[in-house]
């Protein structure tokens, strides 16, 4: 970055975060100049949606109708396609969806989960995006809580509709096959194309919490109140108007959300598979020349474990960027893939509850491989003791964050702590003299070990570095003598030889002994939800083999 721009930025932060978020929107291609009849058409749609999702696919179909709006495995929609294809979609569901009620979604990545959203968005029906991992038993419990009336939901889900109530309308998104049910397809197609008025609300997105400790819950998310919201995550993540983005990040999950939200605000064509698969993932990448990547951390590490000659055989010279999120990413890992796929990792720290928090950029993860990086201008972040005061720089304390774009609580009418404007991230972290953010573990995962305050992810950052070692989980478990103890579950590398005591020898040598785990249990995999984090219930009983 030139000295002269490095100045110009530094005075756009101080003259104000509106004025920065237009600079960054210029610079970023969102803003440019069009021509007066299509900025007209842009101002009516604008008035009709507001900052929405489907305002960004409108003004899509107004400046570049025949780009691709979405590419999946059968082919592009235009935005122009996608334009006329969601108001149909809107006009058919109407009727199907009774007034103070949701449209649950259960679906993969494809065009059917966007025209939904997009479409209940013109209705102004909340959508409920539903975790395809879901028990038949979840499941129902949540289409009960959140009053969902109308299931959207892949046909390769079908197993769960014999035990879901009988006056539950089903339509299907994606099939393979012939089948009984409405279909999207079918809807779209049998409905005229007319206008359709402006909705009475915004329509809400209630996206499911990862549910790794208890019930999922829903959490409301909020419109954005102008374009500063993208701005600040452009400023961190430099995003461009217009390239293609591969989101292999759910679109249930929050991460997949926001990928899928920013592409609409980009005029970006949006590339989806249904399944995640390394191998798959490259070839996708060089197909359809990928500028970005939203994934997941154990995504990452499914490509890395691929043989070299394989990740060799695809040119993907057009990645510009790989952002990652959804759960914490191991040191050793945001090393071995910058070393791997140069300069282009970017780790986001957030929740659903807080959206994002912290930004680090390729440049912290090379200085600080285990750091979550800076906040974005528009966002305060505090690290603060139990009663609430800042704590001396560098020590750990709880992860309090505030930005424009804070969930609205949860729909059962909970919400998270708050002191002084800023929200409980659950974390506990630390800055260091730079600046930047370090995430310790969550609240709970902190034990107290024969009087020790102890933090798992450290001894799991030291296990998940050794060479022998693919991935690690470590947390705390009950002890008669000590109150609690650390337990590390590791799985080891194709023809990797290791024993449980080198692994607590060599933590030993790196942390303090209190940090040494006393129970080392090796295992073939680590239990995961659909968004790749380690499910802790699932590894307790592997203690007991």
């Amino acid at each position: 970055m030139s000295v002269l721009r490095r100045l110009s930025e530094t005075f756009l932060r101080s003259a104000g975060p509106a004025l920065h978020a237009a600079y960054v929107l210029v610079r970023q291609g969102v803003v440019r100049p069009v021509r007066p009849d299509k900025l007209a058409r842009m101002a009516l749609a604008y008035r009709r949606w507001g900052i929405t999702v489907p305002l960004g696919f409108a003004i899509g179909a107004i400046r570049h109708p025949d780009r691709p709006a979405v590419i999946d495995e059968r082919g592009a929609l235009s935005y122009a396609d996608l334009s006329e294809r969601t108001t149909r979609l809107a006009t058919a569901l109407r009727d199907r969806v009774p007034a103070r009620t949701r449209i649950g979604l259960l679906a993969r990545n494809h065009h059917g989960t966007v025209e939904v959203v997009v479409a209940a968005a013109k209705l102004g029906v909340d959508v409920v995006l539903l975790n395809v991992g879901l028990s038949t038993k979840q499941l129902g419990d949540v289409l009960r809580e959140q009053n969902v009336d109308l299931l959207v939901t892949d046909e390769e889900f079908g197993d769960h509709l014999p035990e879901l109530p009988a006056d539950l309308d089903v339509v299907l998104s994606w099939v393979e096959s012939t089948t009984e049910h409405d279909t999207l397809d079918h809807l779209i197609a049998k409905t005229p194309l007319r206008g359709i008025d402006k909705p009475p609300r915004h329509s809400r997105l209630i996206v499911l919490t990862s549910g790794t400790t208890g019930t999922p819950k829903g959490a409301r998310r909020p419109d954005p109140p102008s374009l500063t919201p993208a701005a600040s995550i452009f400023s961190r993540v430099p995003l461009r108007a217009g390239e293609r983005v591969l989101i292999e990040a759910p679109l249930f999950h929050t991460w997949g959300v926001a990928g899928f939200q920013l592409s609409a605000v980009l005029g970006a064509t949006l590339v989806l598979r249904r399944r995640f698969d390394p191998q798959d993932t490259l070839r996708t990448i060089e197909r359809n020349r990928v500028g970005a990547m939203w994934a997941v951390p154990v995504m990452l590490q499914r490509i890395l474990d691929l043989p070299d000659e394989q990740r060799a055989a695809h040119r993907l010279d057009s990645l510009r960027i790989v952002a990652s999120s959804g759960s914490a990413l191991p040191a050793d890992l945001a090393t071995r893939f910058q070393r791997t796929f140069g300069q282009v990792l970017y780790n986001l720290y957030g929740s659903t509850e807080v959206s994002w928090v912290s930004v680090a950029q390729p440049s912290d993860l090379r200085a600080a491989p285990s750091s979550a990086g800076r906040p974005p201008f528009g966002t305060t972040v505090r690290i603060l003791d139990e009663d609430g005061r800042p704590v001396p720089q560098g020590e750990p304390g709880r992860i309090f964050a505030a930005n424009n774009m804070i969930f609205d609580g949860y729909t059962n009418g909970a919400s998270r702590e708050s002191r002084d404007g800023l929200m409980s991230t659950g974390d506990l972290g630390r800055f260091d003299r730079a600046g930047r953010l370090f995430v310790v573990g969550r609240e709970d995962d902190m034990i107290i070990s024969g009087g020790e305050n102890i933090y798992p992810k450290e001894t799991e950052d030291v296990i998940g570095a050794m060479p022998e070692v693919a991935e690690a989980a470590v947390l705390g478990v009950d002890d008669e003598e000590l109150g609690q103890r650390l337990a590390a579950f590791v799985v080891l590398r194709e023809q990797a030889s290791l024993e449980a005591d080198d692994i607590r020898n060599r933590v030993r040598e790196r942390i303090t002994k209190f940090a040494t785990p006393r129970d080392v249990v090796f295992l073939d995999e680590l239990p995961r939800n659909p968004t790749g984090k380690v499910v802790p219930r699932e590894l307790h009983p592997h203690l007991n083999k």
